[in-house]
């Protein structure tokens, strides 16, 4: 007889959405796009120019000297890293303790330990400056390419319904980590667009690079971290 880590998760109730995993050609457009935008951005081709455009319209807004500021702060927290891990901690906290496993907090500890090498070698690779510097550079002191919280929206909401579904939470739960998986990203790039705290290109090689991860997560689990677990169970359980 098997312990319940050591088989596959037992649903808690019914799968309304599919898990999300990205599919093959969805990865492979991610990293397609993100080697082609930063090739564009480093030898300072249209993007850039496209970039400084848009930076000069949303600079005209004055969004960050209104009464707007504020409430299009808030939605750029859609893809906050300390908004989603309370969130993530509170659900894979739940789902660990109520089906007496650590695999849900494992995929969790991989993502975030993927996103913060991955970003921060781009980041600091590139080192491109933010809007706010005058004009597009790239040196040591820029950090703004591509846009973390992006990124981490893509990737975390992504992780997070992705144990909903597997687990089989409420179908309401489901379906509000579907939409916070689905506009999380895509609110978070455009709050921080207009609040001209990051380029186009960084909120769009953000979303890639997020949807990379999350297909390379998605990978580790099903040939690494899954069957870990399974065969700890069962060499627990014999």
């Amino acid at each position: 007889m098997t312990t319940p880590s050591a088989a596959a998760p037992a649903r808690l109730g019914t799968a309304v959405i599919g898990t999300g995993r990205p599919p093959w050609w969805a990865v492979a457009l991610g990293g397609v796009v993100t080697v082609l935008v930063t090739v564009n951005l480093l030898s300072r081709g249209v993007l850039e120019r496209m970039d400084l455009s848009v930076s000069e319209v949303v600079s005209d807004w004055g969004l960050r000297d209104s009464a707007a500021y504020w409430p299009v702060w808030v939605l750029t927290q859609a893809g906050g890293r300390v908004t989603i891990l309370v969130v993530l901690l509170g659900l894979v906290g739940w789902i660990g303790w109520r089906r007496r496993s650590l695999l849900p907090v494992l995929r969790v500890l991989v993502a975030l330990a993927l996103l913060t090498a991955v970003v921060y070698a781009f980041k600091y690779g590139t080192g491109r400056t933010a809007p706010a510097y005058p004009g597009s550079f790239f040196h040591r002191d820029g950090a703004s390419y591509p846009s973390g919280h992006v990124a981490n929206a893509v990737l975390m909401w992504g992780v997070a319904r992705w144990q909903a579904v597997q687990y089989g939470l409420p179908a309401r739960a489901q379906r509000v980590l579907w939409a916070l998986a689905v506009v999380g990203p895509v609110v978070t790039g455009v709050a921080m667009v207009a609040l001209n705290f990051h380029w186009v290109t960084d909120a769009l090689v953000g979303g890639a690079v997020g949807v990379v991860l999350l297909g390379v997560v998605h990978a580790l689990d099903a040939t690494l971290l899954s069957r870990s677990v399974r065969a700890r169970g069962r060499r627990t359980a014999a």
